[in-house]
């Protein structure tokens, strides 16, 4: 099974008036830089980074530009060391000056990692899920690249946490009969009046859904009223998420989220700037004991590792198209269990990829089952599109990422 081709593909959505919309993004056009890669037995593998419209052309040039060094290699050798051949491409000694590991780069390198993945399940004739929960401890870990973590996680010590981790398994793989919870961003969107929102909460309720999020971040006057008006309507007991999206500086986030703290949220999301550790830590300081939740723009693992050792982030938030993948998601993942901070993915894929890693994560690494967002604008799209029941997301039977497009 050697790699014959890879091709590229610019794919945008229009979305319905005021869908995805937050403080920041008015009118967003989701975008998809697909990866695909072809064996010469004709069998394809899809990987998917998530953009914004305007650009995502550059992305896939990107990936034109790193994916040379994949062709003629043997499929199960290249997946068999892949953490190495990771950190070779994400270090191109041309490309990596424009990061290094971030940015537009990063991303392409994010949505051939995706394909190597989905492809690999697919030619294995498993569920992506399937696959990684069957992988020793060391062929899990040969897929990850621990490069500037070595001081808080090594090979060793990830090899160790697995091995601990190993007579739990049992028990926690009921979940894949029951399925992982979800909880529903599309309620809240930033551009929807009350009457929406209202009808929006009621259909979610009656999906079975109990966790949904709100997005914030204009007049604060006005995010407190449809706060308060989303308490009103899920009840005392429900968990409600307030998603700022960067939009605050830290004086205005420290008013801000110890105002918006009367409606109890499970967790402040984004409240400013992603690159501003120490505001995050300042912020989490003042508003405690209100949780902070990020990791949508946080690029890289090394980011990561600096926000977990600030110790200011209750939630994390990785993003297997918005990091470099899903083996630094996996990476991001096992450290994140370090440090004993639960991982809830934002979904760029719209939860067709994380479905499958939020398992892996329950079930290998021991995170605890906290849900997964669900975003639904783009099921349409998607060959197996993620499938709900009573808020829970069925766990996927098909081989691959769920990431093949129509």
């Amino acid at each position: 099974m050697f790699i014959r081709e890879v091709t590229t593909r610019d794919t945008r959505f229009q979305l319905e008036p005021g869908e995805g919309s937050d403080a920041v993004h008015s009118t967003p056009q989701y975008s998809f830089a697909v990866t695909q890669i072809a064996l010469d037995t004709g069998l394809q593998g899809t990987g998917l980074v998530l953009t914004m419209g305007t650009g995502n052309d550059l992305v896939c040039s990107a990936i034109e530009m790193l994916a040379p060094s994949l062709i003629g290699a043997d499929l199960e050798e290249l997946m068999a060391g892949f953490g190495a051949k990771f950190r070779e491409m994400a270090d191109d000694p041309h490309l990596r000056w424009l990061g290094p590991h971030k940015g537009v780069v990063h991303l392409a390198l994010a949505s051939i990692t995706n394909a190597c993945f989905d492809l690999w399940a697919r030619a294995r004739r498993e569920p992506l899920w399937k696959l990684l929960l069957g992988l020793s401890p060391e062929a899990f870990v040969a897929l990850l690249d621990l490069s500037y973590l070595e001081d808080v996680l090594d090979r060793e010590t990830a090899l160790r946490m697995l091995r601990e981790e190993e007579p739990g398994r049992v028990g926690r793989s009921s979940v894949l009969d029951r399925g992982y919870p979800g909880y529903d961003t599309s309620v809240g969107w930033y551009h929807y009046d009350d009457a929406q929102i209202r009808e929006n909460v009621q259909r979610s309720l009656d999906q079975g859904f109990g966790a949904f999020k709100l997005k914030v971040g204009g007049s604060l006057d006005r995010d407190l009223q449809r706060a308060q008006g989303l308490r009103r309507l899920v009840g005392p007991s429900a968990n409600i998420m307030l998603d700022a999206n960067q939009q605050w500086s830290l004086p205005a986030a420290i008013v801000a989220c110890r105002d918006l703290g009367s409606i109890n949220p499970y967790w402040i999301e984004e409240p400013t700037h992603p690159d501003d550790i120490h505001a995050h830590r300042q912020l989490a300081q003042a508003i405690a004991p209100l949780s902070l939740a990020l990791g949508e723009h946080v690029p890289n693992r090394v980011v990561f590792k600096n926000y977990l050792e600030a110790g200011c982030v209750a939630f994390l938030q990785p993003d297997c198209t918005r990091l470099g993948g899903v083996s630094e998601f996996l990476t991001v993942s096992l450290l994140a269990r370090k440090y004993n901070v639960p991982v809830v993915p934002h979904v760029g894929d719209m939860g067709q990829i994380h479905q499958h890693l939020v398992l892996v994560n329950h079930i290998a690494m021991g995170h605890p089952e906290t849900f997964l967002e669900h975003i639904p604008h783009l099921s349409r799209y998607f060959v197996h599109p993620v499938q709900l029941a009573a808020g829970h997301y069925r766990t996927p039977q098909e081989p691959g990422s769920s990431s093949e497009l129509l």
